[in-house]
C-alpha cells in the first residue's frame, strides 16, 4: 500500500490477486477442486474382486462381533467403521458362514464414482446395500439384523396355508394384539 499525499490509501493488488478475491474466481476454484476430487474418484473406484474380498471380510468380521450379542444403530456404525481398517482375526463358526452363502448373495455394481454391493436374501429381494467403494476404500454399511442364516417354515403345520385370513373380526382397541389366524 502506498500513501498518497492527504492520508487517502491506495492498494496495488495483481491481477491474480484480484482474481482470488472475486466471487467467480472462487467459484472457480471450488470447481477445479471437485473436478479433480472427481477424476480421481473415478480413477479409484475398487474392482469387482477387491470390493467382494473386502465385503466377504466385513461381513465375517459382523459375524464375529454379533455372534451373542445383540446391538444398536450406534453399535453398528462404530463396528462398520472399525471394519474399514481391520481383517477378521479368525474364521467364525464354518457352519455359520456356509449358511450364511447358501441363503444370501451379494452383488458388485459399478458407477461412474463409486461402487457399491448389494445383499439379496429372501427378506430383501430387491437387495439391501451393504457397501460402498470410493477413493479405493470399502465403506461396510451391513447390519446382522440383514443377514439371512436360516431357512424354515412360516406357518403352523404343513398342511396349512402361511395366513388364513387377515380380518380382524370383533373390535380392535389400540395396544391389543389381534388374532390374525395364524
Amino acid at each position: 500500500m502506498e500513501q498518497n499525499e492527504r492520508g487517502n490509501y491506495r492498494t496495488q493488488e495483481t491481477l491474480t490477486q484480484q482474481f482470488y478475491h472475486s466471487c467467480l474466481g472462487k467459484i472457480i476454484i471450488l470447481l477445479g477442486i471437485l473436478g479433480v476430487l472427481f477424476v480421481i474418484a473415478c480413477l479409484t473406484v475398487p474392482d469387482e474382486e477387491t470390493m467382494m474380498a473386502e465385503m466377504n471380510d466385513n461381513i465375517r468380521q459382523c459375524i464375529e462381533a454379533n455372534d451373542s450379542i445383540k446391538t444398536d444403530a450406534i453399535d453398528d456404525a462404530i463396528n462398520n467403521v472399525v471394519y474399514i481398517f481391520t481383517t477378521a482375526d479368525s474364521i467364525p463358526n464354518q457352519e455359520i458362514i456356509d449358511n450364511f452363502e447358501q441363503c444370501n448373495t451379494l452383488e458388485y455394481c459399478h458407477h461412474t464414482f463409486y461402487a457399491t454391493t448389494l445383499l439379496h436374501n429372501n427378506f430383501k429381494p430387491e437387495g439391501i446395500r451393504a457397501g460402498i467403494g470410493i477413493f479405493g476404500v470399502v465403506i461396510p454399511t451391513i447390519n446382522f439384523n440383514d443377514f439371512l442364516f436360516k431357512i424354515g417354515p412360516m406357518h403352523k403345520g404343513y398342511d396349512q396355508k402361511p395366513v388364513k385370513s387377515t380380518i380382524i373380526r370383533g373390535g380392535y382397541s389400540f395396544g391389543s394384539d389381534p388374532e390374525l389366524g395364524l
